[in-house]
């Protein structure tokens, strides 16, 4: 028996098909998790805003119209999840995910994984919300430009320029850190 696509899901959950929902959610679920932690810097709040997220989805798989990926159109939900709270609570404390250690690794080797980590986030987070979503979706969602746009609703040409600024602040910010960015 074939996967059903992401497609198929959709509209199966749109007449109800609460184990289609459940197959979106163990397909997505760490993808847009993972998406909302970087936006909001805290896990406990990214874990409510996916709760919310996968609700709308529920809610309103039966105005999907395919213009985008079922992830994009994810990601644009979960997006404006994550403004609008960070938009209500400005002026709490964000906190980071903690990096999970590798195993195989000696303690020396996973220190200066951790430190190096540690750096990249701190040189993550000196980028505006901007610039640090455009990189998260590009980087770690490695989505296309085009998928970008959609998901922030802007023009391609913006995330291109944006992307360009990002990756020229970031450089900077990491050769100050001391570590090679490992990118064109």
């Amino acid at each position: 028996m074939s996967t059903p696509s992401d497609e198929d899901l959709i509209r199966r959950i749109a007449d109800g098909d609460r184990a289609a929902m459940q197959s979106l959610y163990a397909r997505h679920a760490t993808t847009v998790f993972r998406f909302l932690v970087r936006m909001v810097r805290d896990p406990s709040r990214a874990e409510d805003l996916m709760s919310d997220v996968f609700f709308d989805v529920w809610q309103q798989a039966g105005r999907f119209e395919g213009r985008s990926s079922v992830t994009t159109w994810m990601l644009t939900i979960a997006r404006f999840k994550a403004l609008s709270s960070l938009r209500r609570r400005p002026h709490e404390e964000l906190e980071l995910a903690e990096a999970i250690e590798d195993e195989a690794d000696t303690p020396e080797v996973a220190l200066q994984k951790a430190s190096k980590a540690e750096a990249m986030r701190r040189c993550l987070e000196a980028l505006s919300l901007e610039h640090r979503t455009v990189i998260d979706l590009v980087y770690y969602h490695e989505l296309g430009v085009e998928e970008v746009a959609q998901v922030l609703d802007i023009p391609a040409g913006t995330v291109k320029t944006r992307l360009f600024h990002a990756r020229k602040r970031l450089s900077d910010l990491l050769l100050k850190a001391g570590i090679d960015r490992g990118w064109p």
